[in-house]
């Protein structure tokens, strides 16, 4: 064989031996399909706990004049049925607690045959009927997502104010107050006054459903600081400063929230109607007429009547030291009689004219020992600080929180 004859079949060999080679790897590594989206199935989509998708979905508020009756019958649910659905949510829900303005949504077959009805008496809470096979009724509770979000500002105007101007729920200014209620005096709050908050917004399906309470707090009021940080002490939950001590003291700063003083305690204050000048041992708080008056501590009435000038009175017992004396009262709350114990913060009577008096104001006065003292400057016993026992952890977990909150810039 001649050389070149070889040569060709030596190539030809090659170029099969390369072909089987390609071959084969097309047979044993195959490319891997990419599956589009249209392979995979969606999530379902579930609402009240019941996958919807094979229903018809309707959704709406509670008319005036409408009812559980009236609703199901546009959706082929006969009287009969209705009846009996009636008596089945007896032990559950009362459907005559079914109010104008709260949502509803039905679940119908494609035949537009009601198979559940759910009602929403709030925005956290459900009652689904259902009417398949068998009649059943059951309460059910809405996943509430808790946000933790910071905000601060300083005081401009009232407390009230400041807060709204911030795009901040003025709600939590009732929150901030009632929490540092004991420490500081929110009638003489300044411009100028600074305040950081770190607090929980509770929201439901994207839906804000308002405040879930104040974790840490700063105010900085008169050139001081105030600190309030939430713990839990042996089941005992309430808020504390950077020290263990307890925010909630013996006496309340004022008995009214949210007011203006309109006359301090004085020796020498010329009356409005005797057109005298003597001695007014109070403050008077200006504020519309039926404001709520708080007991400023734990106390038994003395007295709650008429009382000359003053008017309608009501006169606490504290403690062997400390009497207070509410006057000028429009009237008494339910339950405020002499004899009757009364609770810090209860509501015992509501701001009036009654008596010698030009408008509705309260006129408040303290007693230490029988003597009358200014009550802007009372100084409140201390209350019960964090136990012994928790302290230490207390002091560890607010060393972070205060870190936090000092670090806040305020707006």
């Amino acid at each position: 064989m001649s050389h070149r004859i070889k040569r060709f079949i030596e190539i030809i060999l090659l170029v099969l031996s390369a072909g089987l080679i390609v071959y084969i790897g097309a047979t044993f590594v195959r490319p891997v399909k990419k599956l589009s989206d249209d392979n995979y199935l969606p999530e379902p989509r579930i609402e009240f706990g019941i996958v919807v998708d094979s229903f018809n979905v309707y959704k709406g508020e509670i008319q005036p004049n409408e009812n559980l009756s009236s609703i199901l019958s546009h959706y082929n649910i006969d009287g009969i049925t209705i009846d009996k659905l009636n008596k089945a949510s007896d032990s559950v829900f009362d459907v005559r607690k079914i109010r104008a303005g709260n949502r509803y949504t039905v679940l119908s077959s494609k035949k537009n045959k009601a198979l559940y009805f759910i009602y929403e008496p709030s925005d956290t809470a459900y009652v689904v009927f259902t009417l398949k096979d068998s009649l059943n009724v059951y309460e059910g509770q809405k996943h509430v997502q808790v946000k933790t979000i910071e905000a601060s500002g300083k005081i401009s105007g009232s407390l009230w104010n400041t807060f709204s101007s911030l795009k901040i729920d003025p709600n939590l200014a009732i929150s901030l107050s009632e929490i540092f209620q004991w420490t500081v005096d929110f009638y003489a709050i300044q411009e100028g006054d600074q305040f950081k908050v770190v607090f929980d917004q509770l929201s439901v399906d994207d839906k804000s459903i308002g405040l879930g309470g104040i974790r840490t707090a700063w105010f900085y009021h008169n050139g001081q600081s105030y600190y309030a940080f939430k713990f839990n002490d042996n089941g005992s939950i309430g808020y504390f400063d950077e020290k263990g001590n307890s925010l909630k003291k013996g006496f309340l700063k004022a008995p009214l929230k949210f007011s203006r003083i309109s006359s301090r305690f004085s020796n020498s204050r010329f009356h409005p109607i005797l057109r005298i000048r003597r001695p007014h041992h109070g403050v008077d708080y200006s504020a519309p007429r039926g404001t709520p008056v708080h007991a400023i501590g734990n106390g038994v009435v003395l007295k709650a009547g008429f009382a000359g000038g003053g008017g309608k009175t009501i006169r606490l017992k504290h403690s062997a030291s400390f009497e207070t004396t509410y006057m000028h009262l429009s009237g008494f709350a339910k339950g405020v009689r002499k004899g009757a114990h009364v609770d810090q913060g209860q509501v015992i009577g509501y701001v009036g004219t009654s008596g010698l008096s030009t408008g509705p104001h309260l006129d408040f006065r303290v007693y230490r020992g029988g003597v009358a003292i200014d009550p802007l400057k009372l100084i409140s016993p201390p209350g019960t600080p964090i136990s012994k026992i928790n302290l230490e952890s207390y002091l560890n977990q607010v060393a972070l929180k205060k870190a936090k909150l000092d670090g806040l810039k305020v707006k």
